[in-house]
């Protein structure tokens, strides 16, 4: 099954371009898939993700269902591979080699892990600042008291 992403802004079904939608950090619009007999569908983006399979270069994203879904639990996702169809335009359909869709969760866990990990050491290192600045500040302060 292959998607459209569309605009639920306008009063119709517009196309939008794929790649500019998922690759856009600041939209936190759903996005509105239409498959090929018109049917609508409303999911958040979750990661966009690249991966290899068998040395070729790929982009997955994975996306929540906001609708319900047969079948997809209400904290499911689903990976979809970013693909071209025969006119070269950005289109994307479900991963169904359920191996793939595995190794595409197993890979965004890993770096939304490896995320906390940052937050936490930069957490950690603006604490450690926050903490000398304090003391050099006491000291300045018994320095000049001092004098």
């Amino acid at each position: 099954m292959e998607e459209k992403i569309v605009n639920k802004n306008e009063n119709q079904a517009q196309p939008l371009d794929l790649l500019d939608v998922l690759f856009d950090s600041e939209n936190r619009d759903p996005i509105v898939l239409m498959d090929e007999s018109g049917k609508q569908m409303t999911f958040r983006q979750v990661a966009v993700i690249p991966y290899e399979v068998r040395k070729e270069k790929r982009v997955y994203c994975v996306l929540a269902p906001m609708d319900k879904i047969d079948g997809i639990a209400e904290d499911e996702a689903i990976v979809f591979l970013v693909d071209t169809d025969d006119k070269g335009n950005s289109i994307i359909r479900i991963e169904e080699d359920e191996e793939i869709a595995i190794a595409v969760f197993d890979k965004y866990y890993d770096l939304l892990e490896k995320s906390h990990e940052e937050e936490k050491a930069q957490a950690q290192a603006a604490k450690e600042t926050t903490k000398k600045a304090k003391v050099t500040g006491k000291v300045a302060g018994n320095k000049n008291k001092k004098e």
